[in-house]
């Protein structure tokens, strides 16, 4: 019989993305932008954007029917559900209690977390952390992401990035003894809220014609210093997440990092010393997908068979907050 200090393992994935493409060359026809110069500064060359009537739950609604297919598990199964959004359906409901209902789940606990691009790793720690000390065998995390309708497409700093996606994962105890979620580390530091963030639409700065108009409600950012934090910072914390558990980047078989641009990844991981065939890359396809970045780059690279029994899985995010996360799994 499991007990509460049972290991916690990735018992499946799933992803969905939206049938829409959006080319850098569809771009260009919006903004002065092009395809040189939007793949030369991001490595992005096209994203998957939702139909006007597409939500954020529809994605996360197939990503999870993905991922209890391929955990062969019944909706009745799951006892737990957490989703990582910052661009909800509503301001509340969450988009967990709206999955609840329509995944025809029991009257389990479901609540939505919000930090950003890290949002995935925090929900693995949340979740593992109320998966040992509880009840609860099997649950369902999912990041999900709509940044196109907080988009400005009138700025091509920003509008160049974005797309839409859900990730899923089926996390459940297990009795084998050193897999699964082996540890994390999180961080945050709110002294840099402006470097990254959206400022209309909260009780700070509600949303008014006047706000609308200066489009407050859209994704304001700070290229450049978003640059220099992430890269610092998700070193910094592999880093210790690694010698926590006496292991080296030479231990780690892939790098699952947040996929927000091709030039952060490559200064991390020469940092790092992790060579390109370790290190899973699918943002030249999907473009930054936030807190849905990490689950889905994880659920193709286990479609793609490049995560193999034993395999050491270090998961890097770092978003607006600010906030940070490192997972560290063992493949199970």
């Amino acid at each position: 019989m499991q007990n509460a200090l049972s290991p916690i393992v990735i018992r499946s994935t799933g992803y969905f993305l939206p049938e829409r493409v959006l080319t850098n060359d569809d771009l260009s026809k919006i903004v002065e932008t092009s395809d040189e110069w939007i793949a030369e500064r991001t490595g992005i060359r096209e994203r998957r954007i939702c139909a006007d009537d597409e939500t954020t739950s529809d994605m996360a609604y197939g990503a999870a029917l993905d991922a209890l297919k391929n955990a062969n598990l019944k909706p009745e199964d799951i006892d737990l559900l957490i989703v990582a959004t910052i661009t909800p359906d509503f301001k509340t409901p969450s988009v967990a209690c709206i999955l609840q209902e329509r995944l025809g789940l029991r009257n389990v606990p479901a609540f939505d977390i919000s930090a950003a691009c890290s949002g995935f790793v925090y929900c693995l720690e949340i979740c593992g952390q109320l998966m040992r000390g509880g009840v609860y065998r099997n649950a369902l995390i999912i990041g999900a992401e709509k940044l196109t309708s907080v988009t400005d497409w009138t700025d091509r700093t920003t509008c160049v990035l974005f797309g839409d996606a859900a990730g899923a994962c089926v996390l459940s105890k297990t009795d084998t003894p050193g897999v699964g979620l082996i540890g994390n580390i999180l961080g945050s530091d709110g002294s840099h809220p402006d470097i990254l963030n959206i400022p209309g639409g909260g009780s700070r700065l509600p949303l008014t014609k006047e706000n609308i108009d200066d489009k407050t409600q859209y994704i304001k950012m700070n290229g450049r210093e978003v640059f220099k934090l992430a890269v610092r910072v998700m070193e910094d914390v592999a880093r210790k997440l690694l010698e926590r558990h006496g292991l080296t980047t030479q231990d780690i078989n892939l790098v699952i990092p947040h996929q927000a641009n091709t030039r952060i990844i490559e200064a991390l991981t020469k940092r790092l010393e992790i060579p390109n065939e370790r290190v899973m890359l699918n943002i030249e396809k999907l473009g930054n997908n936030s807190s849905a970045s990490i689950p889905v780059a994880l659920a193709q690279a286990n479609e793609q068979g490049r995560l193999k029994k034993g395999d050491y899985l270090l998961l890097l995010a770092f978003g607006a907050g600010l906030t940070w996360g490192a997972s560290l799994i063992k493949w199970n």
